[in-house]
């Protein structure tokens, strides 16, 4: 491909030949191109020039092809035919054919909720459609979406690239997550009681440091840090650990473990919005946006949309 980039022709020279072919003149197809007839001469002699051959000769007034032109012609008008039919026509999108795989990015928050809903409205709207997920978080979500390593992700962001189209989600809190049969945290969870208890975390860091310690500052009695929420429930289960898990997690972990309570924590610990994440430039790529719209279906299923596109 390098080499036919590397060679000297320009395409464009291709499109007048087919016309001064079809129109069997020079001064016919300079009109039809709105050009003037030496522009259109010039191009058949760079063109004549560039294939080593010539393409027509006259006969009276007019032109005909050459052997060597008739068979350009049978070869390049097909092919011009196609690329303008490629310019012009919008792409077409059937979610009920299209075999598009589409990358999407979760963290680790957002799997178990979207990804089952999700997959279910593909089984009945878009059999045949593929998901490819990608593991993010808010560090390193703003890479994968600039490299294209996703084309779509779901994670709470900060700064991102210049371009990143947003969407929030749902903005949910935090709760305490734990077993009533072996932590006593009483009727109403006070924050002394709460930092007597021993925790389990999630860090994204792969430290003793979680959100609590971040955004409240208060260190906790960690026991065990872990990489991400898919464990908080087996942890949690049959110990007296406490879990400080968003709302989300929470929901999906009781409907496994029923012995699993939660209970609001002792202080406040705002929610950050859930959004959801893509770049500018698929923003008209008609698979993605099939994806994005059902992502935001099963999002207003669970809890309304917190706020528009910006």
């Amino acid at each position: 491909m390098n080499g036919i980039y590397g060679r000297n022709l320009d395409l464009n020279l291709l499109r007048v030949f087919v016309v001064v072919a079809e129109a069997g003149s020079v001064t016919a197809a300079a009109s039809r191109l709105y050009l003037t007839q030496p522009a259109v001469s010039a191009a058949l002699r760079r063109l004549t020039s560039t294939v080593g051959a010539p393409l027509f000769v006259r006969a009276g007034r007019g032109l005909v092809l050459t052997a060597r032109g008739q068979r350009l012609l049978a070869t390049a008008r097909p092919h011009l035919g196609a690329l303008v039919e490629a310019a012009l026509s919008p792409a077409t999108f059937d979610p009920k054919t299209s075999e598009r795989t589409v990358r999407l990015g979760l963290s680790d928050v957002n799997e178990t909720w979207l990804l089952p809903p999700l997959l279910r409205v593909l089984a009945e709207q878009a059999p045949r459609m593929r998901l490819v997920v990608i593991p993010v978080q808010f560090r390193t979500v703003a890479e994968a979406l600039s490299s294209s390593a996703v084309d779509l992700a779901v994670t709470v962001a900060d700064e991102l690239p210049a371009g990143t189209r947003r969407v929030a989600l749902y903005t949910g809190g935090f709760v305490c997550l734990y077993d009533p049969r072996h932590a006593r945290v009483g009727r109403r969870l006070a924050l002394e009681r709460y930092l007597e208890h021993e925790h389990v975390i999630v860090s994204y860091n792969g430290d003793l440091r979680g959100v609590v310690e971040d955004m409240v500052g208060v260190q906790r009695r960690v026991r065990v840090s872990v990489p991400a929420f898919q464990s908080i429930g087996a942890v949690v289960e049959g110990s007296s650990l406490l879990a400080t898990v968003p709302v989300m997690v929470a929901r999906e972990v009781t409907s496994l473990r029923p012995h699993l309570r939660t209970t609001a924590l002792p202080f406040s610990l705002g929610g950050t919005p859930m959004e959801m994440l893509w770049r500018s430039a698929v923003e008209d790529d008609e698979a993605i946006r099939f994806i994005r719209e059902q992502v935001i279906a099963v999002a207003r299923s669970l809890q309304p949309v917190s706020s528009g596109p910006r």
